[in-house]
């Protein structure tokens, strides 16, 4: 049993990343109070292994609990 249940991880984890290369995320306003959200929004360079993304232009690993949630309705027009 030991083996269907560590690929069914693997497949699990494949289908639960919430972040891609060259995606752009913004930081909530609470990490940079004061900012608008053009200013706390960053395009991703890499996705590690652990979940953590690396940023284009701002230093360290973040993180998905540091961003806003992901609104894919956002300006579109009704």
């Amino acid at each position: 049993m030991a083996i269907f249940n560590s690929k069914n991880k693997k497949e699990t984890s494949a289908a639960n990343v919430w972040a891609r290369p060259e995606m752009l995320v913004t930081f909530k306003a609470e990490i940079m109070p004061g900012r608008s959200r053009e200013e706390r929004t960053f395009r991703i360079k890499s996705v590690r292994s652990n979940g953590r993304v690396v940023l284009h232009d701002f230093t360290g690993e973040h993180r998905e609990g540091a961003f806003e949630s992901l609104n894919f309705l956002r300006g579109t027009v009704k």
